[in-house]
């Protein structure tokens, strides 16, 4: 059976930005079948229209059901694994977040649900065998440590990429790195 990846973009952005063109070229090379949809009010996101658009889109998940998030969509691919029936073969998260710093006021109201709002980390911990976060150590919207304990949680593997801002790269032959190792 042919492995599936979900890529879901980041807040006020597209399947289009960064790395996703690329890395979405790359695992179709390798016989990936790769969807990334355009995520909806990407300027004002929200956790159910995200989730419940994100649940529509992926049907049923099991271990050939991989997710790649950039982000937001990080935020969005946990939400939906803590409700989701099945077990997925794994999720890697670029520039993923618990919590966010430098974010100008009306954006802070925008991800407030995003960062109140509970997380049964032990359910999306349970979802998958397979977590791995790939972070900056100097991403502009800040919570190094506390993101990545956050993640280390989830038992995540964790990547560190110096100098890497929010993880915006052209390239990044490391997540397809991880995304084949995920489902080996």
């Amino acid at each position: 059976m042919k492995k599936r990846v979900f890529i879901i973009h980041g807040w006020g952005g597209s399947p289009e930005g960064g790395c996703l063109p690329w890395l979405k070229s790359e695992l179709e090379k390798n016989n990936f079948e790769v969807l990334a949809p355009q995520m909806p009010n990407t300027e004002e996101p929200k956790i159910e229209e995200w989730v419940s658009y994100l649940s529509e889109f992926v049907g049923e998940i099991d271990e050939n059901t991989c997710f790649v998030g950039h982000s937001i969509g990080c935020q969005t691919i946990m939400r939906y694994l803590e409700k989701a029936e099945g077990k997925a073969g794994g999720a890697l998260y670029l520039a993923g977040w618990f919590v966010l710093e430098n974010l100008p006021e009306e954006e802070i109201e925008i991800a407030r649900e995003w960062t109140e709002s509970p997380l049964d980390l032990e359910k999306v911990k349970n979802s998958s065998d397979n977590h791995v976060l790939i972070i900056s150590d100097n991403d502009p919207f800040g919570g190094f440590e506390k993101n990545k304990e956050m993640f280390s949680r989830l038992g995540a593997k964790i990547i560190i990429l110096p100098g890497a801002e929010h993880i915006e790269n052209l390239e990044l032959p490391v997540a397809l790195e991880e995304i084949i190792d995920l489902t080996k």
